[in-house]
């Protein structure tokens, strides 16, 4: 494609088979592509994030084909134009994977914790879920953070865990693998 031009799409709806593949085939019909996404099923809903990337004149049919598409797939759809990605600020990717007891507050704190070192959220995913035996609730975060590049590492680790030991959470924090 010639010119890189982005449209994130966001779209939220019943779940049932066919969604991705009705959805994915109206981005490629119109002459898009899809550059990066993420789906899950929540409760009974399906949601979906997409990155489209396409030259301008694609990504204005496809932001006309939205409320047709919505209609069509019953689908409560957002567009919004966008740019690439910033990488100006060096960072390095790390991943966090977090358990402990369910309780409320647990996303916040770990948020504020790394935004109070500059340390940007890239991508998080959680789930509450049955301990096996106990029955007990857990609540488990896994997150990718981007960690500025003038950030001491073996610092922050040790931050983290002694952070993370003090409200209970089981925890560790280590390089991306890509």
């Amino acid at each position: 494609m010639s010119a890189q031009n982005y449209l994130v799409i966001s779209a939220l709806g019943k779940d049932r088979p066919g969604i991705v593949d009705e959805l994915s085939k109206a981005i490629l019909d119109i002459g898009c592509n899809i550059a990066d996404s993420r789906m899950t099923v929540l409760g009974g809903e399906f949601a979906i994030l997409l990155m489209v990337e396409g030259n301008w004149s694609s990504l204005a049919r496809m932001e006309e084909a939205m409320p047709a598409l919505e209609r069509q797939l019953d689908l409560t759809i957002i567009v919004k134009r966008t740019e690439g990605r910033d990488r100006s600020t060096p960072s390095l990717p790390y991943v966090v994977d977090v358990v402990s007891l369910d309780h409320p507050g647990i996303v916040h704190q770990l948020a504020n914790f790394f935004s109070t070192r500059r340390i940007n959220i890239e991508d998080m995913a959680t789930t509450s879920y049955a301990a096996a035996h106990t029955g007990t609730i857990m609540f488990s975060v896994h997150m990718t953070v981007g960690i500025p590049a003038d950030i001491h590492i073996a610092s922050l680790r040790e931050d983290f865990m002694e952070f993370c030991d003090a409200i209970n959470l089981d925890a560790i924090i280590e390089p991306a693998q890509r």
